[in-house]
């Protein structure tokens, strides 16, 4: 897809509006129609379903294009952001990134031995009520 400045871009999203807006009218104007019994509420109904038959259609395609113009932006301009943020990065973050991922798995190798060692103390007492059980049955 071909890459848009950003005012034709803001026209394209300008005419979708006026597109909407005038399909907006059509069903408006099929409404005033019935008002003034120039149609009956059947065929009004069925008139405007019609148009917004079309006026679903027309923006399902169109956004369909639209999306993959905002994608292609957003993944073009996102790759200007992390080249910026690349420039500000700190090499020493490096080093601050490490030790703070140090601490994660440390607390997270604690937090295991703590679920091992209540997991173990949970078998031995259970076997040990099951040895009582067995004790006293005997």
């Amino acid at each position: 897809m071909a890459v848009l400045d950003v005012t034709k871009k803001a026209g394209i999203y300008h005419i979708l509006h006026q597109f909407n807006a005038a399909f907006s009218a059509i069903v408006g104007h099929y409404q005033s129609l019935r008002e003034i019994g120039v149609l009956g509420a059947r065929l009004t109904r069925l008139y405007q379903a019609f148009a917004q038959e079309v006026q679903s259609e027309f923006n399902e395609e169109f956004l369909m294009i639209l999306h993959e113009i905002e994608s292609e932006d957003w993944n073009r301009f996102g790759k200007v952001r992390q080249q910026w943020e690349k420039q500000l990065r700190d090499p020493d973050d490096v080093f601050i990134h490490a030790a703070e991922r140090r601490a994660e798995l440390k607390k997270a190798k604690r937090q295991e031995a703590k679920r091992k060692k209540a997991a173990r103390k949970k078998a031995g007492l259970n076997r040990e009520k099951s040895s009582r059980k067995l004790r006293q049955k005997s």
